[in-house]
Formats: C-alpha cells, sequence, structure tokens
C-alpha cells in the first residue's frame, strides 16, 4: 500500500493553493468577463457577478470552504466527515468545468478569445491552480497499485473516499430537525433556480448543470449525504414532512406559471416513473409499452370529465373520474398481462411493446372512419374542463397567505398528493409479504417458484398495480394538458413522458429505491426543457448517456445495497461483511432487506 499524491507537492502547499486558487478565481467573477452585453446574463459589469459568473462565483466559494476544513479549521471540520481531500478535488474541477465552458461559450458566440475580459481570464487562471493543488493533496485511502493499472485507474483512486466517521457529539434532537429543514431548504432553492433558467439561456443551464453535478458528487464524497441520511433515519418522521413542505413551497416560490407547469409535469413523469419501478425494479418484468397504461387514464377521465368532444356525454366528478380512470387500467393491466406474463426476457420486452404500439394505433383509428368514433382519432379529446373540488377551482389563481397560486400551481399541488399516495403504495408493497416475493422472482424465478412462490399471480399482480398507478397520474394529465392525443403515448419520443424515458429514469436514478426514479425523471424531463438546441439530437445524446452511465454507475445515481454488491462485487472481496446502521447505512432498496426471509 501507498499513500501519496498524483501530483507531487508538499501538503502544507498543496492544501493553501487549492484556498489561495479558489480565492483567486472568485476574485475573479466580480470583474468584467466581456466587452458587450450580447452574450446571455451581462457579464460586463464590475463588481456585480450575473449569469455563469455566479456559477464561478459558487463553485469557487464552496472549494475555499472544503479547503479551509481539510485544513482543520474549526467550526468546519464538520463539512467534511468522509473524505475532505476527494471533495475539494471534485468541488475544483467542477469550478474549472464550468468556467472553462463560460470561456469556450463567449469565444465561440462572440469574437474569438479577443473578447474576453480580464475577469475571466483571471477566474480560468484561478481555477486551474485550485485543481493543480487539489491533486497535490495526499489520497483519502491508501493506493495499492496493480500490475496493468491505468492512469485512469489512478486518477479514479484519488477520488474515492472512506466511510464518513462518526460525530464526535450527538447533537440534541431540536438541531437534528434544524439541520434536516436547512438540508430541503437548499435543496429547494437549488431545483428553484435551474427550472426558472430561461429556456433561452441554455448557456447558463448548461453552467449550472456542470456545477451542480460535480457538486453533488463532491458532497458525497465528503461524506454530508450519508450524515443527512442518517438525521432523516433518526427523525423519519420530520424528513417525510421536510421533503413534502419544500415540495408545497415550489409553486409559491414561481412568478412564472409556465416553470410551475414544468414542476407539475415533472411530477406526472416522477409519478408514472415510481408505478413503473414496481414492475421493472422490484418484479423484474421490463414493460415497454407501459406509457400505453397512463394513455387509458387520460382518455378515461378526458371521456368522462365533460369535454364537449367526449363521446360518452358523461361529467363525473373528479374522484369518481380519477377512480375510474384507475379502475380501467388495471382491467387493461390484468387483460393485456394475463396471457403475456408466462413469458419471460426479451420475449416478455416485445409483446408489451407491441401492446403500446397497438394502443397508439387503435386510438388514431377510432376517428369514426378506421373505426367507431370514440376518441376522434389523431385529433383526440380536446377541450378538458378544469377541475373543481369541492369548490376550488384549479384553473383560476388563488390567493394563499398574501401569496398568489396560478392554475399551474393548483395543479402541481394536486399532483404532490397523487405522488404522495404512490409513494405510500410503493413503500408499503415493498415492505410486505408480496413485495419480498417479487424481489425473489426478480432474483431467480425458477428459484423462487421452487420455494412456493406462485410467480405467475405474483408477476400479474405487479403488472396491475403498476397500471394503476399509472392510470392514476393519467387522470390528472388530461386536465393539466386540455386535451389527449395518441402521439402522446410513444415508445420513444423527443420529449417525455413515453416508455423508452420511463425506462431510463428507473434505470438513471436506481431501480428498486424510491428516491431513485424521483431523480431520474425529474433530470429526463427537465433536461430536454431547458436545453432547446439537442431537440435535434436528443436521442442521439439519450443513447450515448445511457452507454456512459452502464459503463460507470450500472447501479444507478441512488443504489439500492444489492446492486452494488451485484455490479461492484470485487471491491468487496478485501473487506469483511459489515452491517450498517443509522446514519452510516445507504437507502437500501424497498423490501431487498428481508428478501430471503
Amino acid at each position: 500500500m501507498t499513500d501519496t499524491q498524483l501530483l507531487k507537492l508538499p501538503a502544507p502547499a498543496a492544501r493553501y493553493g487549492t484556498l489561495a486558487g479558489a480565492l483567486i478565481a472568485f476574485a475573479g467573477t466580480f470583474l468584467s468577463w466581456t466587452y458587450t452585453e450580447e452574450f446571455p446574463g451581462n457579464l460586463t459589469v464590475n463588481g456585480y457577478p450575473g449569469g455563469l459568473q455566479l456559477i464561478t462565483l459558487t463553485g469557487a466559494l464552496l472549494t475555499a470552504l472544503l479547503a479551509l476544513a481539510a485544513l482543520g479549521t474549526p467550526g468546519l471540520r464538520w463539512l467534511t466527515p468522509g473524505g475532505p481531500h476527494s471533495a475539494v478535488r471534485l468541488m475544483a474541477l467542477g469550478t474549472l468545468a464550468a468556467t472553462l465552458y463560460t470561456v469556450i461559450a463567449i469565444a465561440v458566440e462572440l469574437d474569438g478569445l479577443i473578447a474576453l475580459d480580464p475577469g475571466a481570464w483571471i477566474s480560468l487562471v484561478g481555477s486551474l491552480v485550485a485543481v493543480a493543488a487539489a491533486f497535490g493533496l495526499p489520497d483519502d485511502t491508501p493506493y495499492d497499485p496493480q500490475p496493468g493499472d491505468t492512469a485512469l485507474a489512478r486518477l479514479t483512486h484519488t477520488l474515492k473516499a472512506p466511510a464518513p466517521r462518526a460525530p464526535a457529539r450527538t447533537l440534541p434532537a431540536w438541531a437534528d430537525i434544524l439541520l434536516i429543514a436547512v438540508a430541503f431548504g437548499l435543496a429547494l432553492y437549488v431545483f428553484t433556480y435551474g427550472i426558472d433558467i430561461d429556456s433561452a439561456n441554455s448557456e447558463l443551464f448548461v453552467g449550472y448543470l456542470i456545477l451542480v453535478a460535480l457538486g453533488a458528487l463532491s458532497l458525497a464524497r465528503a461524506g454530508l449525504f450519508r450524515r443527512l441520511a442518517g438525521l432523516t433515519a433518526r427523525h423519519r418522521a420530520v424528513g417525510l414532512a421536510a421533503m413534502f413542505v419544500a415540495a408545497i413551497c415550489f409553486p409559491f416560490t414561481q412568478d412564472n406559471d409556465t416553470y410551475a407547469l414544468i414542476g407539475t409535469n415533472i411530477l406526472i413523469f416522477a409519478t408514472v416513473a415510481l408505478g413503473l419501478n414496481v414492475v421493472v425494479g422490484l418484479a423484474g418484468l421490463l414493460d415497454l409499452g407501459y406509457v400505453a397504461f397512463l394513455g387509458v387514464g387520460a382518455y378515461t377521465a378526458a371521456l368522462v370529465s365533460g369535454s364537449p368532444q367526449s363521446s360518452i356525454g358523461v361529467h363525473f366528478p373528479f374522484p369518481l373520474a380519477v377512480l375510474t380512470g384507475a379502475a380501467v387500467s388495471l382491467i387493461f393491466g390484468v387483460v393485456i398481462g394475463a396471457p403475456t406474463l408466462r413469458l419471460r426476457g426479451d420475449y416478455l420486452a416485445i409483446v408489451t411493446l407491441g401492446f403500446g404500439e397497438i394502443f397508439r394505433i387503435t386510438m388514431n383509428n377510432l376517428n369514426g372512419n378506421s373505426g367507431p368514433d370514440l376518441v376522434n382519432g389523431s385529433q383526440g379529446v380536446p377541450n378538458i374542463p378544469d377541475l373543481e373540488l369541492f369548490g376550488f377551482k384549479f384553473g383560476e389563481a388563488h390567493d394563499v397567505l398574501g401569496l398568489s397560486l396560478g392554475r399551474s400551481g393548483n395543479y402541481f399541488l394536486l399532483m404532490l398528493l397523487f405522488t404522495a399516495i404512490v409513494l405510500l403504495v410503493f413503500h408499503r408493497s415493498g415492505q410486505s409479504r408480496i413485495g419480498r416475493a417479487w424481489v425473489a422472482i426478480r432474483e431467480d424465478e425458477t428459484a423462487a417458484s421452487a420455494m412456493g412462490i406462485n410467480g405467475f399471480r405474483l408477476k400479474l399482480l405487479a403488472f396491475a398495480l403498476g397500471a394503476t398507478l399509472a392510470g392514476l397520474a393519467g387522470t390528472v394529465q388530461a386536465h393539466v394538458n386540455y386535451s389527449v392525443t395518441p402521439e402522446q403515448y410513444q415508445f420513444a419520443g423527443t420529449a417525455p413522458p413515453n416508455s423508452a424515458f420511463l425506462i431510463a429514469a428507473v434505470i438513471l436514478g436506481g431501480m428498486g429505491t424510491i428516491t431513485g426514479p424521483l431523480i431520474g425523471a425529474a433530470l429526463l424531463f427537465l433536461i430536454p426543457e431547458k436545453l432547446e438546441f439537442m431537440q435535434k439530437y436528443q436521442l442521439l445524446l439519450f443513447g450515448l448517456a445511457l452507454i456512459l452511465l452502464m459503463r460507470l454507475r450500472p447501479e444507478g445515481i441512488v443504489p439500492d445495497r444489492r446492486k452494488q454488491l451485484e455490479f461492484h462485487e470485487n471491491d468487496q472481496l478485501a473487506v469483511p461483511e459489515q452491517r450498517l446502521t443509522g446514519e452510516n447505512a445507504p437507502e437500501a432498496a424497498t423490501g431487498v432487506t428481508k428478501a430471503g426471509a
């Protein structure tokens, strides 16, 4: 074993060099970066950072704080209970990447490098110094060189961190609750900042994504996410309340109803992804036509909610319309699943893909010419009225405690309630005896059958439950969008929700977990929405991203313990089995800990 730096620098020089580089980058953001206001964000003002300058400023400030924590500064050592040096390296890399991206964007969009003012060069040099010095810091974990190790393997090792150390003392309950509230408040602010970026200012959103991605990885290496997980585990009710309070506050922070609509669509997408997670994540059934169940719920709600173009001509109250949409989706799930779920693997995937396309084509043909005039064919069912529930009109703006809540905000809160219901159903199902049987079927259906588990019946139950949850979300989607058309429910397209994106959201976030699909759905909806220039190349970039994910982190962003061991088995050979509890325990898959019971 060797404990060396990647770059041979004296440890004090590396520590202070990182801090100095971060402060130089920070100072450069207060100077002009370009001479013209043609570049988005107005980077021409001295003493007042704006646009992408704020991204570099934030990254440089966080790098400086982590560097001070690595120096052992009193009052800051709590920032790095895990790996202090790997956290500094990643944050410095994020600052450099965001700054370098800005410099390149200015040079490309304007008159080349001559368009750059001194402030940009100062921040770029400072971030370069911070990165170079950070890689001169000692590794957080000992390096054991192996024959055939590449430079990439050595570089990757410098970014590894040990498990977070236990806190020196236990904080009182009120302090734990305060920290949970602050953490969720910061998460709300970061999310709101990203969603409020104008779609025309794609440069700022790319810089935001760069810093958020590397910054989140840095904080994970520092051990702060594990520490927060420990706090929420000790105060589970408080953690859940804080999460939902932060979500409830979101629409009240939006002056533009368009951004609240983005949040509503993210919740719809995330709720459907959670329903698919029952089928794919827990039961292990690859369903490539799942978006059709969302369409079944949406079409059912459109037909029974009083639309003038509805062929049925009835107007159910919204609770009854929701139950009708969920029930019809359930029936479709049973009817489709009963004859197909005896298939496995690729064969099942092909059949479900066919069902999804059959649904879309059938809706197109129900136009009065190719078939009965039930859903107006390709024109769909338009003019779906806004909801009115217990006298509350969702189509009108309301003042709540002096804060304005628009139409999209109303539907956001309604969809948040539906998401909470789906989360509860997923959690309770996964922790139940049936959930453990699903996990057993997912891992080895033959062995599960040998142990007396009725695989077909339980797979059909998972399929039906997933269809019901998708139909539930579809009933709200119909009212949010005012209309329902067949082209909204494709296998793959340039905008979610579609079956390919739903599968990707589950895999990207982490199969079998609760928070994983929520994060995956938010990313896959928000990124295409903000980066309009990606529209022509979206599917290409989407495929490349999945390839990189499968290569670098196949278990997903929020993996369960079983998937981590499955994909990184070699990493576990040299350490004894440990049972982690409390704040040192990573998020476990729902139902996995009892799978062998």
